[in-house]
């Protein structure tokens, strides 16, 4: 029963949790577990609103959108997570509460733009890359501060923290560690920005060692994932 597998993917998940916050001295209320629901029904969604998970992770807006509107109903944050053309940003501002990939000026235009249009307030995360050849989006760390502060200054816009996935075959602490850095920087100009988005199923231990505030679990909570048609 999918109910069952995706609790007992849950009960492993909030172990290794916990299990990262004692051995860094952090209390479990500090880190927010966002479910990465891509490739993943709204049944799925539902199912993990019903074991208490609020915080709802996805990376692509055709995906993303028709999640949002089908479980309207419920008392969700949507967190966007992927890299975001400025053609999608419309789409996105109507449900997305933040966005995680903000590594651009232009996209922080569009975003202002189409969050006052929408009457919201979008929280923004600075995608900083941590690995310039990966092709994955971000900022480079020495641009963090200045792409930061135009975030603040825009309108229908929140500073709320940076962003940063690990670089592939690199280590994920040292990686995590110089995301915290950039992290405590962005936070000197801008008290607020408390977020630290960092580490995914395999390496949550290291960034909560290493100051992350929310983590992104897909696989380690739901399974691997299928080829989503939709």
């Amino acid at each position: 029963m999918r109910r069952e597998e995706i609790k007992a993917g849950l009960a492993e998940v909030e172990r290794r949790i916990e299990e990262a916050c004692r051995a860094a001295g952090r209390s479990r209320s500090e880190i927010t577990l966002i479910a990465v629901t891509k490739t993943y029904p709204a049944s799925d969604v539902r199912l993990l609103h019903e074991l208490g998970v609020h915080d709802i992770g996805e990376n692509r807006d055709q995906e993303a959108a028709g999640k949002a509107a089908e479980c309207a109903d419920l008392d969700l944050t949507w967190h966007f997570i992927g890299q975001l053309q400025t053609n999608k940003v419309r789409s996105v501002a109507s449900y997305a509460d933040m966005v995680h990939s903000v590594d651009r000026p232009r996209l922080v235009e569009a975003l202002s733009r189409e969050a006052v249009r929408a009457g919201r307030e979008i929280g923004c995360l600075v995608q900083v890359t941590l690995d310039p050849v990966s092709g994955r989006g971000g900022t480079r760390p020495e641009e963090a501060a200045a792409l930061a502060g135009l975030v603040a200054a825009a309108e229908g816009l929140r500073m709320r923290g940076v962003m940063a996935v690990a670089p592939l075959g690199g280590d994920p602490a040292e990686a995590f560690a110089r995301l915290d850095e950039i992290a405590e920087a962005v936070r000197k100009e801008h008290p607020g920005a408390d977020v630290v988005s960092a580490g995914m199923s395999g390496d949550l231990d290291q960034a909560i060692a290493n100051g992350a505030t929310h983590v992104r679990i897909g696989t380690a909570l739901l399974g691997r994932r299928k080829p989503f048609v939709g």
